[in-house]
């Protein structure tokens, strides 16, 4: 990837179009916004494809973010908690904790950030 200085903050193209990142999120996505995204969606990536080889299929996954940043320093984020909420077929509880295990072990992301950014997960199933 390459990025280029705007008058506010920085841009890419990618296969979707021009991606704006700033630290003013009035003029693009806030780089921390870009982090946790990363996190979040690789994590419900994965979880959906280890659902879907494990036979287990997927009507709906909503994942919400919360984040703890520092107040001093830097204000670099310190903890990610994700919760999913999951509708799907052929899950329990069982199946459903063991999938988590699975996600957080293949998710590039988590793996990436594990040693200095505390990422945790819960879930609860719908329907």
């Amino acid at each position: 990837m390459e990025f280029f200085m705007q008058e506010q903050g920085f841009s890419t193209e990618t296969g979707y179009g021009t991606l704006q990142s700033c630290g003013d999120e009035d003029y693009g996505f806030r780089p921390y916004q870009l982090l946790i995204s990363s996190i979040a969606v690789c994590s419900g990536g994965v979880l959906r494809k280890i659902m879907d080889k494990r036979r287990q299929t997927v009507h709906d996954i909503n994942i919400t973010a919360d984040v703890t940043r520092s107040e001093e320093g830097a204000n670099e984020v310190q903890k990610i908690h994700l919760h999913f909420i999951v509708e799907a077929d052929n899950i329990t509880e069982t199946k459903m904790e063991k999938n988590m295990e699975l996600t957080r072990k293949h998710c590039a992301m988590v793996q990436s950030v594990k040693d200095s950014i505390e990422v945790t997960e819960t879930f609860e199933l719908k329907g």
